[in-house]
């Protein structure tokens, strides 16, 4: 170590000698320790960088464990009894398409719904993970990132849909996945959109489709987005509608086969009509005699919320002979509610208008009914197990499923701190309101307007998954949760760093 000493002395600043490199015999050459000594650098700059955003991860990996540990195996819905009998016997059902079904099937080995939740779980987190890369990826500071993807990762409603045995999650997982790969592609080859990132997003929102029927508009709006971006080029909108028309049109094939139906579902008439019983009037519609027959005499201000004429027994609709999805009255509920929205464009206007309201309170009001508002929430007890005949059959399917009891097993405390968590975590839905007018206020706003338009994308889609279902069927509480990542993303890209384009080099501090 003398000789070593030396030459430190003698030449004080090279790197590599005793206090820098390892003499010989050591663990490791000078060059080896120089990348190491970088690389260290470089993830070190990256945590800082990142620090926020995987502090919200952390937390909310954190949140859905305790979760699972205080619901085991799942959370139930009066739908998931639906879905697991179509996963068993697959076939498409008359009510919802079969792709969240597929889901339930590709895990049936593990025969533990609790592997299903953590799935679940695993595709929420992944939501706010797309939402913060794609936001940091189009420019958006660290901090807007983060909060961009803040309620997907700790809000309480959407960690207890993940836990529900409900297609949402899925759904939400690949219109945000069609929303970021659409608004990343334009950033490479001068704003051009690849063929194969088109088909990709044709094929998720094939799925999204095929998971729940909302996502068909997607499918026109992406199309439009991607004209657009293109300035007018039809190749990427036409590889997108291709690559989206066939799982699709395969879909309506088995449907097809199944029923001698065109369709993907055959409940469209029904729901439709329901949506038009807030408002219609026969009075004023004055419909014939084989329509008449689904009128109800009360005030629409005294009639049940829309869901009870699709499931009630005292509904006109349900009173009819056969199943209430069958072709003839699926039909003649279409038939009814044209007529009504023909009749009475603006109460129909004015009910959907209602409707939306309902995303964008200050409190959470107890809407439809104290039932479906409570499978919302943590529960304190065990729910009871269903009542209705179809949910009885399927409880027997998902029996066989788990290869057990699938009631829900509440396991204090963890049960309790979610609960808990519940009440003081939950997005407001007058802040998605706030969320949604930021980036069309910007744009109208020449300070604030950001450079570029890819906000408009996510900013449609959260517009859309918000106003359709008050459209052609009601307002569900768990239907504004997968317009929210959507929106908060439009709401980042906004947000930009300050762009030294049109600053010469040697000026740029």
């Amino acid at each position: 170590m003398v000789g070593w000493a030396r030459l430190r002395r003698r030449f004080p600043g090279v790197r590599g000698l005793p206090g820098g490199h390892v003499p010989p015999g050591g663990h490791g050459s000078a060059g080896e320790q120089d990348l190491t000594g970088e690389q260290g650098s470089s993830a070190g700059r990256g945590l800082r960088e990142h620090r926020w955003f995987l502090g919200l991860l952390g937390a909310g990996v954190v949140l859905r464990l305790v979760t699972v540990l205080g619901y085991r195996p799942a959370l139930w819905f009066p739908d998931s009894y639906t879905y697991v009998v179509t996963a068993l016997k697959p076939r498409p059902d008359l009510v919802r398409p079969a792709g969240y079904p597929m889901l339930l099937r590709l895990l049936e080995p593990f025969h533990d719904f609790a592997v299903v939740t953590v799935v679940q779980h695993l595709l929420g987190l992944l939501v706010g993970l797309l939402v913060y890369l794609t936001a940091r990826r189009l420019g958006a500071p660290g901090w807007a990132a983060a909060l961009a993807s803040a309620p997907s990762l700790l809000d309480a409603y959407q960690i207890e849909l993940e836990h529900l045995l409900v297609s949402d999650t899925l759904f939400t997982l690949l219109v945000v996945a069609a929303t970021c790969l659409a608004v990343r592609g334009h950033t490479r080859s001068g704003g051009r959109i690849g063929r194969r990132t088109a088909a990709g997003i044709g094929l998720l929102l094939a799925a999204a489709t095929l998971t729940r029927t909302v996502g068909l508009p997607l499918v026109a709006l992406f199309a439009a987005w991607l004209i657009f971006r293109e300035r007018g080029r039809v190749l990427a909108a036409g590889i997108m509608l291709a690559a989206a028309a066939v799982p699709i049109l395969g879909y309506g094939a088995w449907f097809h086969a199944t029923y001698q139906r065109i369709g993907i579902v055959g409940a469209n008439g029904v729901f439709l009509y329901a949506k038009t019983m807030t408002f219609a009037d026969c009075g004023v519609m004055r419909p014939p005699p084989d329509l008449a027959v689904l009128c109800d005499p009360r005030p629409a201000t005294l009639r049940p919320p829309a869901q009870e004429y699709v499931w009630s027994q005292d509904s006109p609709l349900v009173r009819l002979p056969g199943i209430t999805f069958t072709r003839e009255n699926d039909a003649l509920a279409g038939r009814f509610a044209s007529l009504a929205i023909r009749s009475q464009p603006l109460a129909y206007l004015g009910s959907v208008a209602s409707e939306l309201a309902r995303s964008f309170t200050v409190g959470r009001p107890v809407y439809p009914d104290q039932e479906i508002y409570d499978y919302y929430l943590f529960p304190a007890t065990p729910p009871a197990p269903p009542g209705r005949y179809p949910a009885t059959v399927g409880a027997q399917a998902a029996e066989r499923y788990q290869r057990g009891p699938i009631s829900t097993r509440i396991v204090e405390p963890y049960a309790g701190w979610m609960r808990t968590y519940q009440g003081v975590a939950g997005l407001p839905g007058a802040a998605v309101l706030v969320i949604l007018l930021l980036p069309p206020t910007a744009a109208c706003v020449r300070r604030f307007r950001p450079d570029s338009t890819a906000w408009a994308l996510p900013w449609s889609v959260a517009a859309v998954l918000l106003v359709m279902p008050p459209a052609v069927a009601e307002f569900d509480y768990r239907y504004v949760l997968p317009a929210v990542p959507a929106a908060c993303l439009a709401a980042a890209l906004i947000v930009s760093k300050p762009k030294f384009r049109n600053i010469p080099l040697n000026v740029r501090i």
